[in-house]
C-alpha cells in the first residue's frame, strides 16, 4: 500500500484542484515554447540567445488557479464544519431523546408501583373491612341470642312464676320441682301473691308473714336472690327467696309439707 506522502501541516489537494493546476502548468509550456519556436530579427539560433530570452508567465492563470484551490479550501472546511454542526445537532438531540425516553419510563413505572400500591391498600382494606363485618355480624348474632334468652317472657301467673322461678334456681343450683313449689304455694297462699298472716305468732312480734310462701321479711332478705326482685311481694322473688332458705334448711322445697 503507497505511503502517504502529504507533508503536516499542508492540506490534500483534491483531484479538480490537480487538474486545474496541471492545466495552468501545461499552458505556461505551451507559451514558453510558443516564444522559443518564434524567428527573430536577427535570425539568431544559438544556444546564447535562446538562454538569454526572458521566460514571461501568466499571472492571471496562476491567480486563477491559486484562487481556485483557496475557494476549494475554504469550501471543505465550511463543509466539514456544517457537517461537524450537523452531527453535534444530531448527537444532543439523539441524547436528549433518550433521557426524555429514560424519564418517561422511569415516571411510567412509578405511576405503575403507585397504582399497584392503592390496589393492594384498598384490598387490604376491603379485607379489614370484610373481616369486621362478619365479626360486628357474629357479635349481634350472638347478643340477639342472648336477648333471645334473657327477654324469654313467661305467662303472669302461677304457672309463669313458677316456671321463671325454676329457671332461675336452675341456674342458681337451687333444687325443687314443679309440684313440690306448686304444693306448698297452695297450702300457704292459695296462690296469692299479695297473701299475709296477721295472726301467727310472726305477726304477733311484728314481722307477719307475706307472699305466696308465707315468708318473714328477715328470711327473705337473708335467703334473697340476685337478680330477683327485692320486693317481698314480688311472686318470683318470694318463691326463689323461699326455695332457696328450704334447701339450706331442709334439702329441698320438696321436702316441706308443712308450715316451715
Amino acid at each position: 500500500m503507497p505511503k502517504n506522502t502529504t507533508a503536516p501541516g499542508r492540506i490534500r489537494m483534491s483531484v479538480r484542484t490537480r487538474r486545474l493546476a496541471i492545466a495552468g502548468a501545461a499552458t505556461l509550456s505551451a507559451a514558453v515554447l510558443a516564444f522559443t519556436l518564434a524567428p527573430s530579427g536577427d535570425a539568431q539560433t544559438s544556444s546564447e540567445a535562446f538562454s538569454a530570452a526572458p521566460v514571461v508567465f501568466d499571472q492571471t492563470q496562476l491567480k486563477d488557479v491559486k484562487a481556485s484551490i483557496t475557494d476549494q479550501l475554504a469550501g471543505a472546511t465550511v463543509k466539514a464544519d456544517a457537517l461537524a454542526a450537523k452531527k453535534k445537532a444530531a448527537d444532543a438531540a439523539a441524547k436528549k431523546a433518550a433521557a426524555e425516553k429514560a424519564a418517561a419510563k422511569k415516571a411510567a413505572a412509578k405511576k405503575a408501583a403507585m397504582k399497584a400500591a392503592k390496589k393492594k391498600a384498598a384490598a387490604k382494606a376491603a379485607a379489614v373491612k370484610a373481616r369486621k363485618a362478619r365479626e360486628a355480624a357474629s357479635r349481634s348474632a350472638k347478643r340477639a341470642a342472648l336477648r333471645k334468652a334473657a327477654v324469654k317472657s313467661y305467662p303472669n301467673n302461677l304457672d309463669g312464676w313458677i316456671r321463671e322461678s325454676l329457671a332461675i334456681m336452675g341456674k342458681k343450683g337451687i333444687p325443687g320441682s314443679y309440684n313440690g313449689l306448686y304444693r306448698n304455694i297452695m297450702r300457704e297462699s292459695s296462690g296469692n301473691p299479695y297473701a299475709i298472716n296477721n295472726w301467727d305468732i310472726n305477726a304477733i312480734n311484728g314481722i307477719p308473714s307475706k307472699g305466696l310462701l308465707q315468708v318473714i321479711p328477715p328470711t327473705f332478705n337473708a335467703y334473697h336472690v340476685s337478680g330477683t326482685s327485692t320486693n317481698i311481694y314480688n311472686p318470683v322473688a318470694n318463691i326463689t327467696a323461699a326455695a332457696n332458705y328450704a334447701a339450706d334448711k331442709y334439702g329441698s322445697i320438696d321436702n316441706v309439707d308443712s308450715a316451715y
